[in-house]
């Protein structure tokens, strides 16, 4: 899929390497702070100002220097700061004053004369600047070596680490674009999954059907109805089982298992659990084929065993005090499988253990992190997706209508967020983030401008900014497991692939307009609305319109699929007769 992929095949070995950067204060290198006065004129002759938060290029050429330290395929490009950034903010409690001044500015800029907007804007301007400017850090110096790198893996030395060193190289990331798109799907693409060997790509759509790509030659290989009644939210593949087992979850609430024959088709889907609302996600436990766990909006968190007769055991009903919290999204910590963390309906990370959970004890909850800020903010925020980090060490996760927070999984309970990711929005869906990189050295989202951001995770500055889908909303992102690539996925109806195959590092054109953008948009959404309707009223009315209309057809030629389910104790027997489709909305 490109000449960089191609140069990386066959070397695909899954080694741990060590993390490529180590956590420093407010403080970094120099050398990430080195500007050339060329670049500098240029820049002024253009009219394009440095961005707080944005990382711009540079090139310094060092002859007779073969040991220089490059991120850029041909050895010759070094990647620094345009403008130091602010320093990290002192606390929570001056970011939501900061945000709260915004949000009356802008109320009073609407109710005031048309001379003084002028000095309004102005304000506006500094005020975002600011904001933009806020809690980041200095970027590290680039430490992949193109040309020594391949030297050497030429002559077999360190050839074992060469794949994973070039995954996490921010030369190759500010050169990712579009390879291709893959199109079978008729609704909004909502799960993308790998397989472990990375050879296959399974996905799932608002019309019901999951499909599994061979994705290097863009063909699709199985396409199976999900037995689901309404969107699939996610299909995944289980580990060890030989790509002949799918996991499945929609908003019908139902929690279903797809056996796959090694002829290409789907022998059966059946049942294993049932929500009383939407399940949007599952958590994979890395090393067991036939093991996993599920949260839904009622607030429960279900472990499967497929090996057991009644397969669904609920381990915990999610809560704070005695009000339950509706789930979006659960994560196991890949180093300490035992442990779980789950976020929903309100603004709280919490953190369980399997190995002991007692709901009279603090409702079971091991620890849990909020941003300091949101502990007590008026405003009813969500977390629509949270994941670990390669490791264990690290929490992710992202809030609805406002920003990506990083967490150390080690810290106290109650510790505040070590890092924050800005720029993007979530407010239309319920947004996916991940990391990217074999050491998590990145963090990727998408937003509902439709753009793609890559933040570098130890500065918190973006960079890659890529527009990724022309129906407005990125919501799944899916790193390779080895290759430095991934997929995306959004209300499209189609799949895109990234590689890094640009011949130059990105310019972030357009960057700083998109981003006061949606800052401005996310400011004014917050003094035009204030709460949110309710979820199930918005869900019981869009059901409603859909049992008017004339039920769907099945596809021809699709082979069927069983609704045989295992019978749980713990699982509800309702479910939704015909067929219950709705389109992306918000949760």
């Amino acid at each position: 899929i490109g000449n960089v992929w191609g140069l990386l095949g066959g070397t695909e070995d899954k080694e741990p390497g060590e993390d490529q950067h180590k956590e420093e204060d407010a403080s970094g290198s120099k050398e990430g702070q080195t500007q050339s006065s060329s670049q500098d004129e240029t820049a002024e002759a253009s009219g394009d100002k440095p961005v707080p938060g944005v990382e711009g290029e540079t090139r310094t050429n060092r002859e007779g220097d073969e040991d220089e330290d490059t991120d850029s395929m041909d050895g010759s490009g070094l990647y620094s700061l345009t403008e130091d950034g602010e320093r990290e903010s002192e606390g929570g409690r001056r970011e939501r004053a900061k945000e709260k001044d915004g949000e009356k500015r802008a109320a009073r800029k609407r109710n005031r004369p048309e001379e003084q907007k002028d000095d309004d804007d102005d304000d506006d301007d500094e005020a975002m600047e600011s904001w933009l400017g806020a809690e980041l850090h200095d970027l590290h110096g680039p430490v992949w070596q193109a040309v020594p790198s391949l030297r050497s893996r030429e002559i077999g030395r360190n050839s074992h680490q060469f794949v994973r060193r070039v995954c996490g190289a921010r030369g190759l990331v500010q050169r990712l674009e579009l390879q291709g798109r893959l199109e079978r799907h008729a609704g909004c693409v909502n799960t993308l999954h790998f397989n472990p060997s990375g050879t296959r790509l399974a996905s799932g759509s608002d019309d019901l059907r999951v499909v599994i790509w061979d994705w290097a030659v863009r063909r699709a290989e199985l396409e199976f109805d999900s037995g689901h009644k309404s969107n699939v939210f996610q299909a995944k593949f289980l580990p060890h089982s030989g790509d002949s087992t799918l996991a499945m979850c929609a908003r019908d609430g139902q929690i279903r298992v797809a056996e796959l024959s090694a002829t290409q088709r789907c022998k059966n889907t059946k049942r294993v659990a049932q929500h009383k609302g939407a399940a949007h996600k599952l958590a994979l436990e890395p090393d067991s084929p036939c093991s996993f766990l599920s949260a839904g909006e009622d607030a429960v968190v279900f472990g499967i065993d497929l090996r057991l007769d009644r397969p669904a055991n609920k381990l915990v009903v999610v809560k704070e005090g005695d009000k339950k919290v509706g789930l979006y999204t659960i994560f196991v910590n890949p180093a300490k499988t035992h442990q779980f963390a789950v976020g929903g309906r309100d603004q709280y990370v919490r953190i369980y253990d399997q190995r002991k959970i007692n709901e009279n004890d603090n409702n079971g909850v091991l620890k849990k992190f909020c941003p300091s800020h949101l502990v007590s903010s008026e405003s009813k925020t969500n977390i629509t997706c949270l994941v670990y980090s390669h490791d264990g060490t690290e929490l992710l996760a992202s809030y609805n209508d406002e920003d990506i927070y990083l967490f150390d999984a080690n810290h106290s309970d109650g510790a505040d967020y070590r890092r924050r990711y800005k720029g993007h929005r979530n407010n239309a869906t319920v947004k996916g983030v991940n990391f990217y990189g074999p050491c998590s050295e990145f963090v990727v989202s998408g937003s509902d401008c439709g753009h793609i951001y890559l933040w570098d995770k130890y500065s918190a500055r973006i960079v890659q900014f890529m527009e990724g889908d022309r129906g407005g909303v990125v919501n799944c992102l899916e790193p390779h497991p080895h290759l430095p690539g991934m997929a995306t996925s959004g209300l499209d109806h189609d799949i895109k692939l990234w590689a890094p195959t640009a011949e130059s590092p990105t310019g972030l054109k357009g960057l700083k307009e998109v981003m006061k953008k949606n800052k401005r948009e996310r400011d004014d959404d917050s003094m035009r609305h204030g709460d949110q309707y309710d979820t199930q009223l918005l869900w019981f009315l869009m059901r409603h319109m859909r049992n008017r209309r004339p039920p769907r057809t099945r596809r021809e030629g699709a082979d069927e699929d069983t609704d045989e389910s295992w019978s749980s104790p713990d699982s509800s027997d309702e479910e939704e007769g015909g067929p219950d489709h709705v389109q992306c909305m918000s949760s």
